[in-house]
């Protein structure tokens, strides 16, 4: 394919748009890259979503390549996906099924709601639009395979990571090495994995503010917290800071109520010193009243209106 990418889109219920971005060369590299895109969110604006990518093997249903994850897309990042999807060779191999009749099949199953998944199919054809889709070179992803080289360094020897990872992954190693040490007997491939996903959840930790906790980041936090849970790492040390991070959303909730009761009591307060204001002035108008009413009664007899008036025989 003389093209660098291409894309196709989808849509979801509710006007929802997704697209598709592959790289039939590769993103700088070796391996078919395909990205699920999710439009261009406003600025501000976050979508939590569970995913697979499917490539489909036209030969033989076993054979077909499938790779899940989940990433909270916002204006900044919008794309999420694999860099190293499957080598090019393997890709390219017509024996393999993966591309008959010029064609591929890319599937995307897409669940942006927890509790409700939607799957939509999408076949993209390896022959590319006549305007390539740009697209960043280098895309995070929650898959160590689809991060840049350039964003990956050497944590003591142990494997590559992620660059904002590493000064986190420091402090942990200097105040209890044997966190770290641990892994130092599993295979490279499995301790960047394990690294990886502790430096994700030091991250969040981190970065995120007490105000940010609404479900869809603890939704995140729990996801990325039961993956790091596989990785057999002693996590005594973490465990109440994550939960209590998972209890944020709580806290917001009584927050904004003890908020709103706050607000309410403030407000029936200022109505009650105005009113305690308005009588006080009517007190002083009564007072002033009664000594008027003194001197307006010196020396007047009150009489019955309905008497006769007389003429004294």
């Amino acid at each position: 394919c003389p093209y660098s990418s291409l894309s196709r889109s989808l849509s979801l219920s509710q006007g929802q748009k997704r697209r598709i971005l592959v790289y039939p060369k590769g993103n700088n590299v070796d391996y078919l890259s395909i990205y699920l895109d999710a439009g261009n969110l406003p600025v501000g604006h976050s979508r939590f979503t569970k995913f697979k990518l499917v490539l489909i093997n036209q030969v033989d249903d076993k054979m077909t390549k499938i790779k899940e994850t989940h990433h909270m897309f916002n204006a900044k990042h919008s794309d999420w996906g694999f860099t190293s999807f499957i080598p090019l060779a393997e890709f390219y191999d017509r024996s393999k099924g993966f591309i008959v009749n010029d064609s591929c099949i890319i599937e995307a199953k897409i669940s942006g709601n927890p509790k409700l998944e939607k799957k939509v199919y999408i076949p993209v054809s390896v022959k590319a639009p006549s305007k390539p889709i740009e697209h960043d070179d280098n895309p995070l992803s929650l898959d160590i395979s689809a991060v840049s080289i350039s964003e990956l360094v050497d944590f003591r020897g142990l494997g590559k990571i992620e660059k904002a990872f590493v000064q986190l992954l420091d402090e942990v190693y200097v105040k209890c090495p044997s966190i770290i040490e641990c892994q130092e007997k599993r295979s490279r491939r499995f301790r960047e994995w394990a690294l990886t996903a502790l430096g994700r959840v030091l991250h969040f930790l981190k970065t995120k503010k007490v105000r940010d906790m609404n479900e869809e980041a603890c939704n995140h936090l729990q996801i990325l917290w039961e993956e790091l849970q596989t990785f057999r790492f002693d996590l005594t040390w973490l465990e109440p800071h994550v939960k209590s991070a998972l209890g944020m959303k709580n806290y917001l909730e009584r927050s904004a109520e003890v908020k709103s009761m706050k607000e309410k009591v403030a407000a029936l307060e200022k109505e009650m010193k105005k009113l305690k204001a308005l009588v006080a002035s009517v007190e002083v108008d009564i007072e002033m009243a009664r000594r008027e009413l003194v001197k307006v009664e010196e020396g007047f007899e009150e009489r019955d209106l309905d008497g006769e008036l007389g003429y004294g025989l």
